[in-house]
């Protein structure tokens, strides 16, 4: 009995560490719920959900699992001869020179086999994943694309930016690494087994006495990574979004002098992410030597058996242990626990591609707000008639910003609305191209309710100028084109002519091809302002939208709108919001608007005899720019 006391002297120890991790882990089962730990999505339908996009590379996969077969035969089969190769040196009558030369041989072809499949296995990974992922990124751009305003604002541009870059990156390790090497990992553990058990039972179920401490240890490792990632993957998303955020606004942080509290805010969210791949580390850290220390054990225990068999003749079980058998063993042993510690890592790592995919699919489950009817038509044509009929809207259930508005506005015809901020102006531009649906009334186009049209129709023929010009990086030829095909330059030249843009634009050293910076921060509002309006030219529209277009202007430029705005209200229709009311002096029809209802409407002069609002907006303005010296 006393030969197997450092058997059992291994057990209790091992036993010991079992018992800590199984008290933290039901510790930590406590706290789980409260911390919001559990996901929504089962992993059944995320796996469903993936394979729609794995489907149409099926055999690329076919062939990788059958690559993945013949580069696990070395594992396999490697282990054996060497063993036999022992076995032969160490025999009485003598070994053959011949027969070490067949099997270093027979070795170097396997393995030379085993590396070729592996290396065309993973370029056919490699290739075959990005092009899932790639695809899985466009379709999540283009339903980006098609969500509402309202849908939009709601989300951080931040949280977007990370469901498609980093997210759909971690659903690629998926495709490229995870599946296929947890399969070829349980191949290995399968046939490593079997071949264990051909070799000696004896030492296989000494080796198999491990596999429960190491499934134990696995499944709360599981557990406590699974927490770890979901840190790591919320604090890299905060980050993103306060990048995002203060970034673009650091102009505003250092006019308010407000670095150093910003600092502060980064710093916080930067500790977090720090604590959370710390612990994330320190899960790794614990679960690796864990895994070590029982592969250690069992070659402890190998070697222990395998003396006393070797020298003492002991047996154990019935078998005894040879010298080629111990070798052979030496290696199956590492070959076994090697692929049983990677199947919980590579678990884990699915677990994390997961949570990323649920968080993609997240965006993708938001059903856009403002989508085409079943019979939505091609609008070919647009005269420019526009009638708001029982028109009601809010952003807000039950706070109304439109209530019951109702108007027309004819072919040709320039119509301004004006109001005090809150009115309902701009929300009556944006509903005209359908950027956000109406809860109540109608909204036609030459007598057709743009619910009946399709959007992309719709907004083709509509061109909007907007206060806050978005220049996108690049040059200010491709700002006014935006990607429309077969427009030269002799045209985007006319239009900037047209605009009064080429004016600043042929001073500059490389004209159309002036480099644009992020936002067009290197060119002035009204410079922007201009290169929108040659933007709206150069798409030809049927109906313009010009939204406070001279707000925060300079006099000079002002003037240089001012002649763009008259040449352009000759194009079609026009629809303004104006911030200084001498823009609209010359509009065929001004609309006021009240706390979202109409209480005026009629020309310049026709609403100064009616001495009602718009005339005590005007005349208050009038007098604030002669003290102003306008």
């Amino acid at each position: 009995m006393h030969e197997l006391y450092p058997l059992l002297i291994l057990g209790a120890i091992i036993g010991v560490f079992t018992a800590i991790f199984v008290f933290a882990y039901v510790f930590m089962k406590d706290k789980k719920e409260a911390i919001g730990f559990d996901r929504n999505m089962k992993d059944s339908e995320i796996i469903k959900r993936l394979l729609v996009y794995a489907k149409p590379y099926t055999k690329s996969f076919i062939v990788v699992f059958l690559l993945m077969l013949f580069s696990i035969a070395h594992e396999i089969i490697s282990p054996l001869i060497m063993g036999q190769v022992i076995e032969t040196i160490g025999a009485a009558d003598g070994f053959e020179l011949s027969y070490l030369i067949s099997a270093i041989i027979l070795y170097a072809v396997i393995l030379i086999v085993s590396l070729i499949c592996t290396y065309l296995q993973s370029i056919i990974l490699q290739k075959t994943g990005q092009r899932i992922v790639s695809n899985m990124r466009e379709d999540l751009y283009e339903h980006i694309q098609s969500l509402s305003h309202n849908q939009l604002n709601k989300i951080p541009v931040g949280t977007l930016v990370t469901r498609v870059t980093n997210d759909t990156n971690a659903i690629s390790i998926t495709f490229t690494n995870i599946i296929v090497n947890l399969l070829k990992n349980f191949f290995i553990i399968i046939g490593v087994l079997a071949a264990m058990l051909l070799l000696n039972y004896m030492l296989t179920l000494m080796v198999l006495c491990f596999v429960p401490f190491v499934v134990i240890f696995a499944f709360i490792f599981r557990k406590f990574s699974r927490k770890a990632h979901r840190k790591v993957k919320t604090g890299t998303t905060d980050i993103n979004i306060f990048l995002s955020e203060n970034l673009s606004g650091m102009k505003i942080i250092q006019i308010f002098n407000r670095e150093e509290r910003k600092k502060q805010e980064f710093e916080s969210k930067n500790q977090t992410l720090k604590k959370a791949k710390l612990g994330q580390m320190f899960v790794f850290g614990i679960f690796r030597p864990m895994v070590y220390m029982l592969y250690i054990s069992s070659v402890l225990c190998l070697f222990y058996l395998g003396a006393r068999g070797y020298i003492d003749g002991w047996v154990f079980l019935g078998q005894t242990v040879t010298s080629g058998v111990i070798v052979s063993f030496y290696s199956y042993i590492n070959k076994f626990f090697n692929p049983i510690q990677n199947l919980a890592e590579q678990f884990n790592r699915l677990q994390a591609s997961f949570a990323s995919a649920e968080k993609i699919f997240t965006i993708f489950d938001i059903v856009p707000e403002v989508v085409d009817e079943p019979d939505a038509i091609e609008l070919e044509q647009v005269e420019g008639n526009i009638e708001f009929r029982n028109v009601w809207f809010s952003y807000l259930p039950d706070e109304w910003v439109l209530r019951d508005v109702s108007f027309k506005v004819n072919a040709g015809d320039t119509v301004a609305f004006v109001g005090a901020t809150g009115s309902g102006k701009t929300t009556i531009l944006s509903l005209i191209c359908r950027n956000y649906d109406i809860q109540k009334g109608q909204i036609l186009i030459d007598g057709i309710d743009i619910k009946k049209i399709k959007i992309s129709s719709l907004r083709r023929h509509f061109g909007q100028m907007l206060q806050d010009v978005f220049l996108f990086s690049g040059t200010i030829r491709s700002n006014i084109i935006l990607g429309l095909e077969g427009v030269d330059d002799a045209e985007i030249n006319k239009a900037c002519e047209y605009v009064n843009a080429d004016k600043f634009i042929n001073k500059l050293p490389d004209k159309l091809d002036e480099v644009v910076r992020e936002r067009g921060n290197n060119f002035s509002a009204g410079q922007r302002q201009l290169l929108s309006f040659a933007r709206t030219i150069i798409h030809k529209p049927s109906v313009m939208i010009l939204d406070e277009a001279t707000a925060n202007i300079d006099t000079e430029t002002e003037v240089l709108i001012q002649d763009s705005l008259e040449k352009m209200m000759n194009i079609g229709t026009m629809l303004m919001v104006a911030h200084r009311l001498s823009t609209i002096q010359h509009a065929d029809n001004i609309i006021v608007l009240s706390h979202g209802e109409i209480v005026e409407q009629g020309n310049h002069a026709e609403l100064l005899k009616q001495k009602g609002r718009y005339y005590k907006l005007y005349t208050l303005q009038y007098h604030k720019e002669k003290l102003q010296g306008k």
